[in-house]
């Protein structure tokens, strides 16, 4: 199975992503920002970092990237797409996830292990979890609130779409403590934590960032 990991000017996480996808039985394939061709893949991660420097606002700048229009075209056909920090910030520019994210409730940085609950299992890329196990991903991130207003909130608490919620103490003011959504489908997902760097034993605090990978490689190759 296939997978792209698209890799904008300021990408930090594509590496690791494609190393992810490799480590947990999958085929990395380079996207890069200007392609307008998804080179045949079965899926699209898109990574953590900076992309375009966050000049405008985070994602805003590479909703507009050649590739983007290629993966939002993807999506509506059904193409599972995960969206990891700037690329959960990317995927809701798009209008591909709903709400925003903005910058932290704090105003800084933070690195940190994170525990979160699963709270979906319905989806292409968390199917391998239990409903309601409690994870430990790593989180770093400076625009990591997660924002919509409360009729949004309510939809998506009331179609089961919130798939992480953050436990504990609040890491960045995430309305409703919000960690990750997905769409309608359950084939797009977009969450703050990082699980492409707890694949590997020895790096990050668990191995619980395989499943996501795992989870989509089953996903597609079943359908």
């Amino acid at each position: 199975m296939r997978i792209g990991v698209v890799t904008f000017p300021g990408s930090l996480d594509d590496h690791d992503a494609r190393r992810a996808v490799d480590l947990c039985g999958g085929e990395s394939v380079a996207l890069w920002h200007r392609d307008a061709d998804l080179r045949g893949v079965d899926a699209v991660v898109i990574p953590g970092g900076f992309s375009y420097g966050d000049y405008l606002r985070a994602g805003a700048i590479s909703r507009f990237a050649p590739v983007m229009t290629e993966v939002i075209r993807a999506a509506a056909g059904g193409m599972p797409v995960l969206g990891i920090c700037n690329g959960f910030q990317i995927l809701c520019e798009s209008h591909l996830l709903p709400g925003a994210m903005i910058q932290n409730d704090h105003r800084t940085f933070i690195c940190r292990d994170q525990r979160l609950r699963v709270e979906s299992t319905a989806t292409a890329w968390t199917s391998q979890f239990e409903q309601g196990e409690e994870i430990t991903i790593v989180l770093k991130n400076q625009d990591g609130q997660f924002v919509a207003d409360e009729p949004t909130l309510d939809r998506l608490e009331g179609e089961g779409r919130v798939a992480f919620r953050y436990l504990g103490e609040n890491p960045n003011g995430s309305y409703r403590d919000i960690a990750g959504i997905t769409d309608e489908r359950g084939t797009v997902v977009g969450l703050m934590p990082h699980p492409e760097h707890c694949v590997e034993t020895g790096f990050g605090p668990s191995l619980d960032g395989r499943r996501f990978f795992t989870s989509v490689i089953e996903r597609v190759v079943s359908a």
